[in-house]
């Protein structure tokens, strides 16, 4: 996570700053902000004149903010800001004295529960969780979902399995790939007006209300002529999508030939979508072993008889969709292999 902190006081800087070490040694990445007429006393590398300010700046640059200090500090910090549960970074306020950590924002979609947990445990404090379903001990998909790299659609659906499982009532699941060990308690495999579905089917809805849970599991291996722009490259990507009913957000990563690393459209559609490219060299794409369809005439340009099933396959997983042509586009898609599990290693359910 990208982990912005800021503390207010002397002391509740001291904790900001063994925070700051202990989490980013964990692999966060942390910035350390406090406010300007305290730039002498803690040497921070970040200032600010106004609290607000820096929250504003940093919902837009990072996943958490923690804030070391009485929470209705943050709370008038990041009130101009708030905006939805599913895009809103999680926010976790933190007494100087490292007793109480409390999370005051996306508790399960943000993972400030998570965080505010994680903080405590650094500090000997206690963390002052108050969603429901943690309180009650129930399933939280939202939760899971974040935690597993899943991508939500219905917003209502989610909330209202929150509800039904408060309930006491059952929730359906479906899912398009393998479950090992049990679900957690009040989640049936059957039918119900109500459910979630772990697919990469974008339509797919097999209750009356569905969650659909899109794993990002998909590479997208991509071939091109020179000097074809961005547009063409997007259209040929969701026409093969689109066909075969994918969801754009199951993609996580692109990957093509090493020619083609500095190839200015493919770059631009790139940083759009917000994937990043693999590259490979000819002779490490033409060593790997299996079926892909031959171009006399891709092997003659590039040292290579298929860029765009290689590099997909390289990239990661199995072959899903071959190589599909058009408009100076080829592209293929593969998937890496998923299996959902509902417990923790030490046998806690989720």
């Amino acid at each position: 996570m990208r982990i912005a902190l800021t503390a207010f006081t002397r002391r509740g800087g001291a904790l900001a700053r063994e925070l700051f070490r202990a989490l980013g040694e964990e692999g966060h990445t942390c910035s350390l902000a406090c406010p300007r007429r305290l730039e002498e006393a803690l040497a921070f590398p970040e200032t600010y004149e106004r609290v607000g300010d820096w929250a504003g700046a940093r919902f837009a640059d990072s996943d958490a903010l923690l804030f070391v200090g009485a929470s209705g500090i943050a709370v008038r910090a990041i009130a101009p800001y708030v905006r939805d549960k599913l895009t809103d970074p999680a926010v976790v306020s933190v007494d100087e004295a490292g007793r109480f950590a409390v999370p005051l924002l996306s508790g399960h979609v943000g993972g400030a529960n998570d965080l505010a947990r994680r903080v405590a445990a650094l500090t000997g404090g206690e963390a002052a969780v108050s969603t429901a379903t943690d309180v009650n001990g129930r399933f939280a998909v939202d939760q899971w979902a974040r935690e597993q790299g899943f991508c939500l659609e219905g917003r209502e659906a989610a909330k209202a399995i929150s509800a039904a499982l408060l309930a006491g009532e059952t929730v359906g699941l479906s899912s398009d790939f393998p479950i090992q060990g049990p679900l957690p308690e009040g989640v049936v495999r059957e039918d119900r007006p109500l459910g979630f579905a772990v697919t990469l089917d974008e339509a797919k809805a097999p209750f009356g209300q569905t969650l659909r849970l899109i794993p990002r599991i998909l590479t997208l291996g991509i071939g091109c002529r020179r000097g074809t722009p961005a547009e063409a490259i997007a259209r040929a990507v969701d026409a093969v999508l689109a066909e075969h009913r994918l969801s754009p957000k199951g993609v996580k990563q692109a990957a093509t030939i090493d020619l083609k690393k500095d190839e200015p459209g493919l770059l631009a559609f790139c940083q759009d979508r917000g994937l990043p490219l693999r590259c490979y060299p000819a002779e490490e794409l033409a060593g790997l072993p299996g079926d892909f369809t031959p171009s006399a005439f891709v092997q003659g340009v590039t040292g290579v008889d298929n860029v765009c099933e290689r590099s997909a396959v390289r990239a990661g997983g199995e072959l899903l969709i071959p190589k599909q042509a058009g408009g100076g586009v080829t592209v293929a898609v593969s998937q890496a292999p998923l299996t959902l599990c509902f417990t923790r290693s030490e046998g806690e359910m989720l």
